[in-house]
């Protein structure tokens, strides 16, 4: 079943324009990992999502109901993190935490919220203005992950949080995946990305430019290579190569996918001392996208 899905969405201000014809489809039980710098359009994707502003152009649903005219009633079923938290200064995080509980019409789950409290380290007697940026976010988790959601919209969700945390908030969205949940997971990441995402869109100055599962993705990438010969080994004359690192006679290097026969039989004609491999990381794939291109401002 689709749980999310937008079709060419564009979106302008003034002049700019921030989307050009984005396309991204969530299905149940799925947890999609959206990835772009900061300025590629994530967070603009996301706020028309959410319903807090409006496309100019194409259309989303979740649900399959449409996220703009239908804003109030997808908001039940939907639990929102986004990078940087504010709450009010004068209320305890337990205060807010069940604050936003009572508005979302449910009954407080006190053990639900208690366990969750104690997994993310959170003092909840605290006030929120004594908050950390790392506390401020554990409260908005809390929050997300009380509620019985079907779609769990995060964006940039672990900012602040030290990597123990991160490892905790890692588990929950795959627990929520496992309850059939589904994960729109908007991240810098990578590393975060790769392990917990089925798919993978990747955005640039508006547009996606890549999506997919890992799996096909990978075939886009490089393999990493490390190698030691008995002869010493030149490159010369090949394609595909990049990244050369040259120690003695030990060589790393990475390999496009479509040239990897034709480097493997060139190598071995050295006489092969010690081979290791790598699968090419999303990291890998991210980084060929933008390789020499400067990216920066607001997302």
């Amino acid at each position: 079943m689709v749980m999310l899905e937008a079709k060419g969405l564009t979106k302008k201000f003034g002049k700019v324009k921030a989307l050009n014809g984005v396309d991204m489809q969530v299905n149940e039980g799925e947890v999609y990992g959206f990835i772009g710098p900061n300025g590629a359009g994530k967070s603009t994707t996301i706020r028309i999502l959410l319903g807090i502003i409006k496309a100019s152009s194409g259309e989303a649903k979740i649900f399959g109901k449409d996220v703009w005219k239908d804003a109030v009633d997808i908001h039940k079923r939907i639990a929102y993190v986004p990078g940087d938290v504010n709450l009010w200064s004068n209320l305890t995080g337990g205060e807010v935490i069940d604050f936003f509980t009572k508005m979302r019409g449910a009954k407080i789950d006190r053990s639900r919220n208690e366990e969750l409290i104690e997994r993310f380290q959170l003092d909840p007697t605290k006030k929120c203005g004594a908050y950390s940026k790392g506390n401020r976010q554990k409260v908005a988790l809390v929050t997300a992950f009380a509620a019985d959601a079907d779609l769990y919209i995060l964006d940039e969700p672990t900012s602040g949080l030290d990597p123990l945390m991160e490892r905790v908030f890692q588990e929950c969205v795959l627990e929520a995946k496992d309850q059939g949940k589904s994960v729109l997971l908007s991240s810098h990441i990578l590393s975060e990305v790769e392990k917990l995402c089925d798919k993978v869109g990747i955005i640039r100055q508006g547009e996606i430019i890549e999506s997919g599962s890992l799996r096909e993705l990978r075939h886009l990438t490089r393999t990493n290579l490390y190698v030691e010969t008995r002869e010493p080994l030149s490159f010369e004359g090949l394609s595909g190569i990049h990244d050369v690192q040259e120690e003695g006679r030990s060589y790393k290097f990475q390999v496009d996918t479509e040239q990897l026969d034709q480097v493997m039989t060139h190598v071995s004609q050295q006489g092969i001392v010690k081979i290791e491999s790598a699968p090419p990381t999303l990291e890998d794939l991210f980084m060929r996208h933008y390789e020499g291109e400067t990216v920066g401002g607001e997302k």
